[in-house]
């Protein structure tokens, strides 16, 4: 069947008739169907480019929640942080003070993954910044939450032990010294007697006539009793809780070796042995390994009026006796 149309020719000046096949009207209406399909799917792709698809649209809008609830956490996480350097400033500089244990240092406190490769997953994520300032910040909380609760356990244990600890800690004189007038010379920087020249006097000297009693200070452990070359006949007592304390020059011991001895026991008495120039007592406090002046261990054993008395008399730059 075919469909005729007609065509106006200038050359004949006039209208002649045209015959279309069906192949040739098949074919002009695929091409239009083609050209018709191909502007929709551009403006289909055109659309998709501009408004996007509704999985996409929810998906911005999901990434755009995420990133505030991140911003929320992130500075909620900062608060926290914010609580937990108060709480460690009053670990630190008061429940540690009180009682005498040491602060705990910053760099176990705020240790990190920095030198790991922890993070390395999110470094292709979205906003990356922002999940890994975040990520780092919760680490960080959540190690020092575990420091301090650990901190606090041993506070715990230092609180239970605390009436122990208090008849461990050196509290009173070596010796029977109420006058104050046996203060030979103190912590610091004096005059050596033998060299004649300065040196560091590690403790406090004590001048007494041979055979006075000497006490020992707190409750504790005799860790050596022996003679040493510089000290002559000398103690060592260990109190526990990082204390130890030394008694020097003694004529005679009185305990052994690993003997447990109470605050005010007498140990020995005072003599005149190793490098000395004089009768007296060599006494020396450590805390921690660390020599520390003695002065600040006699609060059981003087008023405040004696104990700013034997401060000053501690000062004494005179020469010392051992």
């Amino acid at each position: 069947m075919k469909e005729d149309y007609y065509v106006y020719n200038p050359d004949t000046d006039n209208y002649e008739r045209v015959h279309i096949s069906w192949k040739k009207k098949i074919k002009k209406i695929a091409a239009r169907l083609f050209l018709g399909g191909s502007f929709g799917i551009v403006c289909f792709i055109a659309f998709f480019i501009i408004f996007g698809s509704p999985s996409e649209k929810r998906l911005r809008q999901e990434n755009s929640r995420l990133i505030s609830q991140y911003k929320v956490i992130s500075n909620q996480l900062d608060e926290a942080l914010q609580v937990m350097n108060d709480i460690k400033q009053r670990d630190d500089n008061l429940y540690r003070v009180v009682f005498m244990a040491d602060p705990i240092p910053d760099e176990v406190r705020n240790a990190d993954y920095s030198k790991t490769n922890r993070y390395a997953q999110l470094m292709d994520m979205v906003n990356t910044d922002l999940v890994v300032n975040t990520t780092k910040k919760i680490d960080l909380l959540r190690r020092q939450i575990y420091v301090q609760s650990r901190s606090f356990d041993e506070l715990v244990e230092l609180c239970k032990n605390h009436d122990d600890m208090l008849q461990c800690i050196p509290a009173i004189q070596p010796i029977s010294n109420k006058d104050l007038k046996k203060t030979a010379s103190g912590y610091g920087t004096r005059i050596d007697p033998i060299y004649g020249t300065k040196r560091f006097h590690a403790g406090m000297d004590f001048s007494a006539n041979i055979g006075t009693e000497v006490y020992v200070t707190g409750n504790g452990r005799i860790a050596s009793a022996k003679w040493e070359s510089q000290y002559g006949n000398c103690i060592v007592v260990d109190h526990g809780y990082g204390y130890k304390t030394r008694y020097a020059h003694l004529s005679k011991i009185k305990v052994r070796q690993g003997q447990t001895v109470k605050r005010g026991e007498v140990i020995g008495l005072v003599g005149n042995t190793g490098k000395s120039t004089g009768p007296h007592l060599h006494y020396e406090v450590m805390v921690k390994g660390k020599i520390a002046n003695p002065v600040n261990y006699y609060f059981m054993d003087l008023t405040p009026e004696e104990y700013d008395r034997m401060i000053q008399m501690a000062e004494n730059h005179g020469k010392i006796m051992d």
